[in-house]
């Protein structure tokens, strides 16, 4: 029977304790930096993970209601959107089929039609697989199964066939199987796979964790971590990420998954500290950078730290727009323009770039717009507001800061139209993130030592 998600109502909730792997001082990560790009100090992978006995989280339950809370609505959307983003970065659970077989796809076609042979249907389903395609490699990994149906590896590339063809019921009873024949890491780390997908996620952070124990490795912390900050559970996020940092140092996403966590719990700085040292890893990879350009754009104030890194990623990738862009940010949060002439003659030089190397970018035009308006010169920024508006309708700031500019410049009716518009786009864009927030199941957590939330009605 599956297993369906446990709701925070009259009807006890069922706890199960995490015994968490080591739990390192969260205080200590990611402390912010005070200056210029610092290397980050490179710890020792032990060759055993190391455990404690008392867990320093349990997750309850889970609840339909997320209300804001914590540093504000705003910065609440934007940590689900970066929750989902850093969820992006993982749930790779890659086939274990090896397509370096010494036959031809053709010989093995020609196997398969030998209705009982194992080797060939196995073989054969294996290679599709591993060419990324599951629908036709699910019939001949079924009949290999109905030839042997303890053969592990073959049940295994089944339940990932399944699951690569999008049929999760099928994946999940396959995966249930395959750990009754034997407990392993990567079978519960599919079986969680296949359970958040069905919309059953407090029985996926179970086996995101029962993964974690089997076979601490950077995929199954990091898919773990990566669950709990999903689903509303940043401290207990954190914890898992700076476990995942102190095994790993040298993954640049398990850094991202301990900054955003951070960030979900308001701490910006520390938030900002962990992307910047993800990017000092390997100053190549794109992807720090993009978070760390995300908070700018976010409103998170700047540190010389952020500007270091986001200028060294507009020198890496001249012709990024958004690496422009988010320099330019940066740039501007940490200057007070008004006073500093080179420096904001240096944020319109970025932004000018990335409107030239993307001339859909909504935003950046937002931002010239903005720019212009500081320096009192309306008339100039009118047709940036209105260009962003034409490229990306949904930007409701553009139509407010729009308004404002009409209003400077005498034209009443516009400025009343565009805030009207304003109105309507918050209110619908407020409206969308609530439902989302409430599709989205959040788990019910408590730390060590504080008292049990009190269950919503």
């Amino acid at each position: 029977m599956t297993r369906r998600p446990l709701r925070s109502s009259r009807s006890a909730i069922c706890r199960f304790a995490l015994p968490l792997l080591f739990a390192p001082a969260l205080l200590a990560q990611c402390q912010p930096e005070s200056h210029g790009i610092q290397q980050t100090q490179q710890n020792q992978i032990p060759s055993q993970p190391q455990f404690f006995d008392e867990p320093k989280f349990t997750v309850a339950g889970v609840t339909d209601a997320a209300n804001p809370a914590g540093h504000g609505s705003t910065a609440w959307r934007t940590s689900d959107a970066l929750a989902k983003l850093t969820a992006s970065l993982g749930r790779s659970n890659p086939s274990s089929a090896d397509s370096s077989t010494p036959q031809t796809e053709q010989s093995l076609r020609d196997a398969a039609h030998q209705p009982d042979s194992f080797e060939a249907n196995h073989f054969l389903g294996n290679m599709l697989l591993s060419e990324h395609k599951p629908r036709e490699a699910v019939p001949y990994l079924e009949k290999a199964a109905q030839l042997k149906s303890d053969n592990y590896q073959n049940n295994y590339d089944l339940a990932l066939a399944y699951a690569d063809s999008g049929d999760y019921h099928h994946s999940q009873a396959t995966a249930r199987q395959l750990l009754a024949q034997r407990d392993t890491a990567e079978g519960h780390h599919l079986l969680a796979d296949d359970e958040e997908k069905l919309g059953d996620p407090l029985a996926a952070v179970r086996d995101y964790q029962r993964a974690s124990e089997l076979g601490p490795s950077e995929p199954n912390l990091f898919d773990w971590g990566a669950e709990l900050l999903l689903h509303h559970a940043p401290e207990p996020a954190g914890e898992v990420f700076a476990k995942g940092n102190h095994l790993f140092p040298n993954s640049a996403r398990m850094l991202i998954g301990l900054g955003i966590s951070w960030y979900a719990r308001g701490s910006n700085e520390q938030a900002a500290a962990c992307l910047c040292q993800a990017s000092d890893l390997n100053p190549n990879d794109p992807n720090p950078y993009l978070f760390l350009g995300r908070l700018q754009d976010e409103g998170v104030m700047s540190s010389d730290a952020a500007v270091d890194r986001l200028k060294r990623f507009a020198s890496l990738q001249p012709p990024n727009a958004l690496a422009n862009y988010y320099y330019a940010l940066a740039l501007w949060k940490s200057h007070n323009l008004n006073q500093d002439a080179n420096a904001s003659a240096k944020v319109e030089s970025l932004l000018d770039a990335a409107v030239h190397l993307d001339p859909t970018f909504g935003r950046a035009y937002l931002q010239l717009g903005i720019l212009y308006s500081e320096r009192n010169k309306f008339s100039k920024a009118i047709p940036e507001y209105t260009q962003a508006i034409e490229l990306d309708p949904t930007l409701d700031s553009a139509h407010y800061r729009l308004a404002q500019a009409y209003r400077r410049t005498g034209e009443t009716l516009k400025a009343e139209q565009e805030l009207k518009m304003f109105e309507q786009l918050s209110k619908k864009k407020s409206d969308q993130a609530n439902q989302q927030r409430r599709e989205l199941q959040q788990f019910v957590y408590t730390l060590r030592d504080q008292a049990p939330p009190t269950p919503q009605q």
